[in-house]
């Protein structure tokens, strides 16, 4: 026995045992651990005092149940009961201590390993307890093993009505099922559907929140906020876990507390809510601390609000409290004492040694407060449900039994079929080995400063209460509400959670949609046309997007654009003032002049993206960058080929060079131009560019831009340039300088080039870009060609004319194919 500290021996831990022809084994709470109450507070070992009252008074209920028993001459006439307690200490390892001493072989204190135990015959025939959900999950286990009778007078959780798991394991109070569904249908009634839950972190506090979880879910009642309290209250963090669930409780500002836990973490809950002042609410518990002293003397309990609860209904058990005077008044008597530890020795006690000190200075008036019908009675009618078992199964009449051996077993049949009665009361298991009296609805009162307990209502099956007998903490006396308050700021909507209306989270309206109604469970879409941020109450009109001419770069592209064309127009001036010399007469002579017009031109084009677009503009973007394209490459072409005949075809080329150059070269320029023109009216037939209105890329703006709507037009269109460039590529890029003369073909090679490569990136990045950069993208490319073909084509002629002019010879401006016949007659 674990929690008081060296107090005188006394004889009353020798009425824990007495030998009979059948023992009943009892397992009681007296205490915790020693070794877990070292360097406790005052306090703490005074809320151990009344744990080990509790013990004591349902392991005195035990011994009464007995005696009456043995003294009956009706229920089990010529046999005598006896029986063996031990401490548990709130345990599981203390608790199978004694519990393996009672599967030991009647005897002995040997376990029989056998493959059969039909005729095992154990130390006790039945146990009586333990009270603690948690320890009946493991005792049960192996009871169970063994079909011994184990009947817990405290243990309410569902787990243990899983008869397969705990065939032999019976209970004399109601399934926390039963709880559950009383104070559901408590809160029902009240209408307060917005609580917060906090079980106690064991067996018992787990299972009833899960269950009551799981059944409000159907009432429309929702959680605000659920939470576990530690019951080991010398844990480090025990403190940190309560004072957090308090903060959180306070923050969700529910008016209503279900509270399933043992009375010390319930305690500590209740004091922690105290000193943070969480303020009044209305507090909804259970028998496992509604009743015990160890909540109730809380300091300054009172100011916790509204208590209501549900507790077993019990009925008296007359003589008790009688009963526990005189052995009161017998410890004191030496005789008394003597002969009890004379029956003690009979029971082997140096086996598990259980002597209390705590019973050392224990008085009538110490434990007198705790004797409660309620507390005792479940112990009580524990006791009658395995003697009304034995006096079926040895066949007893009301004069006698027989003197046979019954096997633990045997009861099992007995216990699950038939009725018993104890006091006028009639009690029977039901398919989950559970006792269920019903339930009394209680409130705490207050009399002058004194706590009462008041019936205010009943449950069995459907629930009654006396409203006008509750006492609120509230001004008027009335029931305060207790429901889902929060209003969601404008611009949020309710987002339900599970199947409950008043179960929702404020959720912020995301872009592009809008809060229409202060009860809106959805935000509304904003019409295509319109927008509105996250957390909108109306949409605003977009607007449009485009490439500006007053953005950076814009500006930026139109100034490069300028150049370009200044370039153009500055190179086509040079040729002109230079259009009698061998270096331009070289070049194409007049055809360079129209290739740079047609290149200025290109670079004019671009201003067609910048600006908004529109159904003309769209149309004519592709056709005037690929027709002034057409006219540069044009004048290439014959230039190419003129080379090429001169360079691999010496023979043929005096002639076929006719029909290249001169007048002829014209004829060539407009065949080409003629066909980019009627692939132009192709590009139109097909399908030209159109405006198109994005509203989905951007979020706030439509975006105007103008779409492609035949990429096979639009290869048709600007691949016919792409064939012209490559001829000339093909027909240049092999030819070799000429020894200290100027290479013609060198700078259509680059020009060629130059564009190819820009068109690769530019067919990449057009194909995928749905922006205002589509534009963007188009002006670069333009750029990117123009300036390409003029730095690497008529630029280094440029220099020549202004820089170089002592070049500007017929020598180094001979014409390959002029000579050619040197060569040959070389």
């Amino acid at each position: 026995f674990g929690c008081a500290a060296s107090l005188s021996p006394s004889c009353l831990s020798a009425q824990f045992r007495r030998p009979g022809d059948f023992i009943l084994g009892g397992l009681f709470p007296f205490g915790q651990d020693t070794v877990n109450l070292t360097a406790r507070s005052e306090p703490t070992l005074l809320l151990c005092e009344r744990l080990f009252m509790d013990g004591l008074l349902w392991a005195l209920g035990m011994r009464f149940a007995i005696d009456q028993i043995n003294n009956s001459s009706s229920l089990l006439p010529g046999i005598t009961l006896g029986y063996d307690m031990y401490d548990t200490c709130f345990e599981a390892l203390v608790a199978l201590q004694p519990s393996l001493l009672f599967l030991s072989r009647n005897g002995s204190t040997a376990i029989g390993v056998l493959c059969n135990y039909t005729e095992y015959q154990p130390r006790v025939t039945a146990v009586i307890g333990p009270h603690n959900s948690d320890l009946c999950q493991v005792t049960a286990k192996l009871f169970s093993s063994f079909l011994i009778p184990q009947v817990s007078y405290g243990a309410s959780s569902e787990t243990l009505s899983n008869t397969e798991l705990y065939p032999s394991f019976y209970r004399t109070v109601p399934s926390d099922k039963n709880l559950v569904e009383a104070v559901v249908l408590l809160l029902n009634q009240f209408g307060w559907n917005w609580i917060a839950t906090v079980g106690s972190d064991d067996e018992y506090g787990r299972g009833a929140q899960a269950l009551f979880l799981s059944m409000v879910g159907n009432d429309n009642i929702c959680i605000a906020f659920e939470g576990l309290i530690p019951t080991d209250l010398a844990e480090p963090n025990a403190k940190k876990q309560l004072e957090d669930t308090v903060k959180l409780i306070n923050s969700t500002k529910v008016n209503v507390i279900v509270l399933f836990a043992y009375s010390l973490p319930a305690q500590a809950l209740l004091e922690h809510s105290i000193r943070m002042g969480l303020g009044k609410k209305v507090w909804i518990g259970t028998e496992a601390w509604m009743l015990s002293d160890i909540a109730a003397s809380t300091p300054d309990i009172q100011s916790i609000g509204t208590v209501l609860g549900f507790v077993m209904r019990a009925g008296t058990i007359p003589g008790f409290q009688e009963y526990v005077a005189e052995l009161f008044s017998s410890v004191e008597q030496e005789e008394f004492c003597r002969e009890s530890r004379e029956l003690g020795r009979l029971m082997n006690a140096e086996v598990l040694d259980m002597h209390c000190q705590q019973c050392g200075h224990l008085t009538l008036r110490d434990i007198w407060p705790t004797l409660r019908a309620s507390r005792v009675q479940p112990v009580h009618v524990a006791v009658y449900s395995v003697a009304h078992a034995l006096h079926r199964a040895l066949g007893c009449t009301s004069k006698a039994c027989p003197k046979t051996h019954i096997r633990s077993w045997q009861l099992l049949n007995f216990m699950n079929t038939f009725p018993f009665e104890v006091n006028g009361q009639s009690f029977r298991f039901d398919q989950s080995h559970s006792t269920n009296p019903g339930y009394k609805l209680i409130s705490w009162a207050w009399r002058n400063g004194t706590l009462t307990y008041l019936s205010v209502g009943d449950y069995d099956q459907s629930l009654y209460i006396q409203k006008s007998q509750i006492q609120f903490h509230t001004a008027d006396q009335k029931e305060p509400t207790s429901e889902c308050f929060r209003r969601c700021q404008p611009g949020q909507f309710r987002l339900i959670k599970g199947f409950n209306l008043c179960c929702y989270d404020c959720t912020d309206c995301p872009e592009n949609t809008f809060w229409s109604s202060t009860d809106s469970t959805s935000c509304s879409p904003c019409p295509q046309h319109q927008w509105a941020p996250a957390r909108s109450t109306r949409c605003q009109d977009r607007s449009e997007r485009f490439l500006f001419w007053d953005e950076p770069l814009a500006v930026a592209l139109v100034t490069l654009t300028a150049l370009s064309t200044a370039l153009s127009s500055g190179a086509a001036l040079l040729f002109l003032k230079h259009l009698q010399s061998p270096l331009v007469q070289v070049a194409g002579a007049g055809r360079s002049l129209f290739a740079l017009l047609s290149l200025g031109l290109l670079s004019l084009s671009c201003c067609l993206y910048v600006g908004k677009p529109s159904v003309g503009l769209c149309a004519g973007q592709q056709l005037s960058s690929a027709l002034c394209l057409n006219g540069c490459f044009s004048t290439f072409v014959p230039k190419a080929l003129e080379i090429t005949l001169g360079t691999e075809f010496p023979r043929q080329a005096p002639r076929l060079l006719r029909w290249v150059t001169h007048g002829r070269a014209w004829l060539l320029v407009a065949v080409s131009l003629l066909t980019q023109g009627l692939l132009c009216l192709c590009h139109l037939w097909l399908g030209p560019d159109f405006l198109v209105a994005d509203y989905q890329v951007l979020p706030s703006e439509v975006l105007l831009v103008c779409g492609t709507k035949s990429w096979a037009a639009f290869a048709l269109l600007h691949g016919y340039n792409g064939c012209l460039a490559f001829t000339c590529f093909l027909c240049t890029f092999m030819v070799q300088s000429p020894g200290r003369r100027y290479n013609v073909a060198r700078g259509i090679t680059f020009a060629t080039l130059t564009y190819f490569i820009v068109w690769i990136f530019f067919l990449v990045i057009f194909a995928t870009l749905r922006t205002v950069l589509r534009a963007v993208a188009q002006i670069c490319t333009i750029l990117a060609t123009t300036l390409g073909i003029l730095v690497s084509y008529f630029i280094p002629k440029c220099y020549i004319m202004v820089f170089r002019p002592d070049l500007n010879t017929g020598d180094y401006f001979q014409n390959a194919v002029e000579e050619e016949p040197e060569e040959d007659s070389v």
